[in-house]
């Protein structure tokens, strides 16, 4: 199997994020990219809910298969991602470093696309969950209705430190996923190199900012008890914070330095 080797996908990352600031000055388009992938992490996060608590009989006395199973759906999110080229914010805190450390580009540049890119992935995430989830009633009835409703409690309840260090685990692996992709060609190299480190990141409950996006307002529209200042402050802010880190330093800052040739 031929695959890119780290300097290889290092260099493509410059080019990459000078696309991605290219594109940032076509704000409709990046906007209706953005969009799409969060819709494309909703897909992935419904689908993680309905194989992963389907089975409470074999899973309640096997907590490890319910985060199995979850983890082994959810990749398809980042998956349809990565192949159809929409704009994920997690993704692109990796990919717009080493060209921005390589003077490609300045600081503003960066942020002004992660800050719209942001925006439209909630957009994306929200509106699937309220109207291919929530009015399609996927889970109005148990044990999803439960499971959901559970899941957003649960993580609105953890601690500010806790969701930012989750929050950069969820990001090393989402990034680490999609350098993995770049050093494959074909179709099925890039849907293993999704999958693998997502499904890990899952199954290890790390919190990603833009799947919560999905699950927080779901379980709050399914009625779990969950104000809209908790899902911002106790999970949405840190767990973005440490998805920034875990991206950008983790991942694009030390693979640029290791690897990134005239550095």
């Amino acid at each position: 199997m031929d695959v890119r080797t780290p300097t290889e996908v290092a260099d493509i990352t410059v080019n990459i994020g000078r696309n991605k600031v290219v594109t940032t000055a076509q704000t409709g388009r990046l906007i209706i990219l953005s969009i799409l992938a969060g819709c494309y992490i909703a897909l992935g996060g419904i689908l993680s809910v309905i194989v992963g608590f389907g089975f409470p009989e074999i899973t309640g006395a096997n907590p490890a298969l319910q985060r199995l199973l979850s983890g082994a759906m959810f990749p398809i999110g980042l998956i349809l991602v990565v192949v159809l080229g929409a704009e994920l914010f997690t993704g692109n805190n990796a990919l717009l470093v080493p060209g921005f450390m390589k003077g490609e580009f300045g600081l503003g540049a960066v942020v002004k696309n992660w800050s719209l890119v942001y925006v439209g992935n909630f957009i994306g995430a929200f509106g699937f969950a309220w109207l291919m989830v929530y009015l399609a009633g996927l889970t109005s009835a148990d044990p999803w209705h439960s499971a959901i409703i559970r899941v957003a409690e649960m993580k609105v309840a953890m601690s500010w430190l806790v969701v930012f260090i989750k929050g950069i685990g969820a990001n090393w692996c989402v990034c680490l996923a999609v350098w993995l992709a770049l050093a494959g060609h074909s179709l099925i190299e890039k849907m293993a190199a999704c999958w693998l480190p997502v499904m890990a990141f899952v199954a290890l409950g790390y919190e990603h900012s833009i799947a919560n996006m999905f699950f927080i307002p779901l379980g709050m529209l399914e009625g779990a008890q969950v104000s809209v200042g908790q899902f911002v402050f106790d999970n949405l802010i840190p767990a973005t914070l440490g998805n920034i880190a875990g991206g950008a330093i983790f991942v694009g800052c030390v693979h640029a330095m290791l690897h990134l040739r005239g550095k």
